[in-house]
């Protein structure tokens, strides 16, 4: 595992990284990551942003967490969202600045919160959703430990675009 980041939740002080990582790598997270990219455009924006996501891991409705560089300035993302307590089950997405990426640290970042997902909060099954041509976010899922599951027909409308298929990836828990 990666020693030159870590993981934690967001935090109030983070907001002008947060903000800055966004608007930096915007092109790169404008077709998978449309609706954080477009909640982060300005320092407000993030400030209010990082409190709707206190607001909601308080809640248990999502968890995101801050992916720090070893200075702890924010680098990425991930969420544990769409999660379904009635039957264990969550969704996880990600995103890293482009100069963080290729080195392994969403993989060892995935892996850390589904050890949180099923150790803490008691999940089942995680899933991941990625599209055919986002080789990299393949990768993350496999090497983290998912296994492809099913193609889901149109399952996301990217920004502008028509309707694209997604890979599912799963991790079931094992005790």
């Amino acid at each position: 595992m990666s020693q030159n980041f870590n993981i934690d939740y967001l935090k109030e002080h983070d907001a002008r990284d947060l903000c800055g990582m966004m608007t930096l790598n915007a092109d790169i997270f404008q077709r998978f990551f449309p609706n954080t990219l477009a909640r982060n455009l300005t320092l407000a924006d993030s400030r209010a942003y990082i409190h709707r996501k206190s607001e909601e891991i308080g809640k248990k409705i999502e968890f995101t967490f801050a992916i720090r560089n070893q200075n702890g300035k924010v680098i990425g993302l991930i969420i544990l969202k769409n999660i379904k307590w009635d039957i264990g089950q969550g969704e996880l997405a990600y995103c890293l600045e482009r100069s963080q990426q290729g080195k392994g640290i969403v993989s060892d970042s995935v892996r850390q919160v589904s050890q949180i997902a099923f150790r803490e909060h008691h999940l089942k099954k995680l899933k991941i959703f990625a599209h055919k041509s986002n080789i990299a976010s393949i990768k993350v899922a496999e090497k983290a430990g998912f296994y492809w599951s099913k193609t889901l027909s149109n399952a996301y409308r990217p920004p502008n675009g028509e309707a694209v298929d997604m890979e599912i990836y799963e991790m079931d828990y094992e005790r």
